[in-house]
């Protein structure tokens, strides 16, 4: 039986990372550590003696980048990757572009607090954790998920926030433990599943 094998990676630091702004939807690029990070993550996987079928992606500079550069380390430049918008980051409206200090400045500590840490309320004109659920597991359970259980070994490199949708429901956390939940960029974590799409095993790369 082939492994049901499916590898979770956040992009590589980017400009706005650096900056502190709110990035959501905006499109900057990687930072040179976010490169690094990127080939990082495609040696770590090349180490653990892994390779891929298929890949995805969101439709961002900084998750497509990161793919690119860890498949390239890896020599598996030539496989089949899908983009999509299901996999962006959260949407954060009004505070995009904004660096995080200047938005506590102006609404206050505790409600910006609320609008990146709790699970249903979005910031202005954006999304919340929730509503960018509502979009990626969708996409997880139709496009991502039957890949890994006929046996595709896949890697998918999107976001935080997108990620963990897919991670609320492959360790099947609570809204509060997700939102606790911190994936450091360029780490992949390493998820086998058994044939009922549960989790076999998981194995976090973190360097």
């Amino acid at each position: 039986m082939s492994e049901r094998l499916l590898v979770l990676v956040r992009h590589g630091q980017s400009e706005w990372n650096l900056k502190n702004l709110f990035t959501g939807w905006k499109d900057p690029n990687l930072t040179e550590l976010g490169v690094t990070e990127a080939i990082a993550a495609g040696r770590r996987l090349k180490d653990e003696g892994l390779s891929f079928d298929v890949a995805f992606t969101s439709a961002l500079t900084r998750a497509q980048k990161t793919l690119d550069l860890a498949l390239n380390e890896m020599g598996q430049s030539g496989i089949p990757v899908t983009k999509n918008l299901a996999l962006n980051e959260r949407d954060y409206g009004d505070l995009s572009g904004l660096n995080k200090d200047d938005a506590r400045a102006k609404w206050g500590e505790d409600q910006v607090l609320v609008w990146r840490r709790s699970y249903d309320v979005p910031p202005p004109g954006g999304e919340s954790l929730k509503d960018t659920l509502a979009r990626a597991l969708p996409y997880y359970v139709q496009e991502i998920l039957p890949c890994v259980l006929r046996g595709q070994r896949t890697l998918v490199v999107a976001h935080g926030n997108s990620l963990r949708a897919l991670i609320m429901v492959l360790e099947k956390m609570s809204p509060e433990q997700i939102l606790k939940r911190e994936l450091a960029t360029g780490a992949p974590v390493v998820y086998r599943l058994n044939a009922d799409s549960t989790v076999a095993s998981v194995k976090d790369l973190a360097g």
